[in-house]
This record gives C-alpha cells, structure tokens and sequence, in this order.
C-alpha cells in the first residue's frame, strides 16, 4: 500500500534562524531538510513551506524570508501562519487533505515551539506525524534532545526506503 508523505517545513526565515549560521547546527539541518524535500518531490509527494508573519508589521522583508540554504521548488505549497500551530487559521488541514497525505513530517525552527506544536496540531487531526531526525532547530539544545527522544522521528534513509518501496515499478507485477 502506498503512503503519501508530506513534508512541512516551519519558519526556516532569516529573522528566525540567521543567528545560527555561527553555529554547526544550521548546516547540518538545511542540509537533511534540502535532501529529504528532494527525494519527497521526486516521487511525487508534497513539500509545504510554512513562514509565521505573526510579526510581519515589526519585521523586515529580509527578517521574513525564508533562508536561501531551503530553497523552494516549482510545486512546492506555501502557507503563511500566525500562530505556533501551522494548523491553527491557516488551511494546512484541507490541503494535507487534497494531497491525500498519511504521514506528516515537521522539521525547522523552533523545535520546542512552532515545530512542536504543528506536530502536536497533526496527531490530533488524525495524521501520522514524525520529525525529521537532524532537520530541527532551537536555541536550546535540551530542547532539540527532548524533541527527539520523546516524539516519533524519521530519519532520511529510511525515507528513502520508503520511497523505494513505494515505486511503481517495485510494486508492479511482470505477469
């Protein structure tokens, strides 16, 4: 049987995120996060940009951006938020629902808030839901272990295996 994934990425912008390019951790994030929406759009599944304005008239365009180490694609969706929950006013319900999507996957800033809670928003809607292991983000490191150690977690190989599975080809009987 095949599942859809959809892959929700939350608040990558500069105003966010930019104070981490000092550090090891954003690197390595946008990098599993980059990887893991291009193997998700090569088969064909959903990747949905989620940017909060909840502060959009005190910010600047710059600080609003998504960063360009996520670059969005032809065919990704964008949702604009303002609220922790991507779910909460926004219409990331129906569209994870017009994409037929089984499994939800968060990743991004901030992993004990907005990214929490959009996981949280997903379970109770009656999605599977999973971060994806090393494509999250916080100021608090505790924060980043806590995350991993008690939500479901997906790592990109197995994705990848996944998607593997799921190929038409695999799956089609040569009788």
């Amino acid at each position: 049987m095949h599942v859809k994934l959809a892959l929700c990425i939350i608040d990558m912008q500069e105003g966010f995120v930019g104070h981490l390019r000092q550090g090891p951790h954003l690197k390595r994030a946008c990098e599993v996060i980059h990887h893991t929406a291009g193997l998700l759009r090569a088969g064909g599944h959903p990747v949905i940009h989620i940017r909060d304005v909840e502060e959009a008239e005190s910010w600047s365009p710059e600080a609003l951006a998504v960063i360009p180490e996520i670059p969005a694609e032809e065919g990704d969706f964008h949702l604009e938020k303002t609220h922790s929950n991507a779910f909460w006013e926004t219409r990331l319900a129906e569209l994870l629902q017009e994409q037929e999507a089984g499994l939800v996957i968060v990743c991004g800033f901030a992993a004990e808030h907005c990214v929490l809670f959009t996981y949280q928003g997903a379970l109770e809607r009656g999605w599977r839901a999973a971060v994806l292991q090393h494509g999250l983000l916080s100021d608090h490191t505790e924060a980043l272990t806590d995350t991993y150690r008690f939500r479901h977690t997906v790592a990109y190989p197995v994705i990848e295996y996944i998607l593997e599975q799921a190929a038409p080809e695999r799956n089609s009987d040569p009788a």
